[in-house]
């Protein structure tokens, strides 16, 4: 058994979709970022390959390069999900969070932990989401920016 966490933040622009567990959120802002800007996902990415000591997102998908360019992090998170299996691993389950001050989000988090679930294909009660408010301090409670941190739990393949 190995532990991963992730962390990411993005700030918050008009003129960008909002995408959050590879849903889009219905908002006036979305994230700013080379790819969609998913902080969810990409805390998740950085769990799971942290837990497989297998560097960061950054090293896997670096943001200097164009292929990468507004790609779906649920793609990345599909990618990540082969790099552990290639590895010998599989995920046991992830707990996360979602710090935004705006929108609410308790409406979509199901459908979040779906699109995780599918895509790393585990049965959804391993995949925890939980989102909360920063009771308007620092940069999330301003509406400058949205976090995520994700803690992970992977294994080796049983035979």
């Amino acid at each position: 058994m190995r532990i991963g966490l992730g962390f990411d933040v993005h700030k918050l622009v008009a003129g960008r979709k909002l995408v959050l567990g590879g849903v889009i959120i219905p908002f006036e802002k979305g994230l700013l970022g080379h790819s969609d800007a998913d902080v969810l996902v990409h805390a998740i990415n950085d769990a799971l390959l942290g837990a497989a000591a297998l560097g960061d997102i950054g090293k896997h998908f670096p943001d200097n390069d164009p292929i990468y360019k507004d790609i779906s992090s649920l793609i990345l998170l599909k990618k990540v999900k082969e790099l552990l299996s290639d590895a010998g691993y599989q995920v046991v389950n992830i707990d996360s969070v979602i710090c935004a001050q705006k929108p609410k989000l308790s409406p979509y988090i199901d459908n979040m932990c779906k699109n995780i679930a599918d895509t790393l294909e585990v049965d959804i009660d391993r995949i925890n989401i939980k989102a909360t408010t920063t009771e308007e301090l620092g940069f999330e409670g301003r509406g400058e920016g949205i976090s995520a941190q994700a803690i992970c739990m992977i294994e080796k393949y049983k035979f």
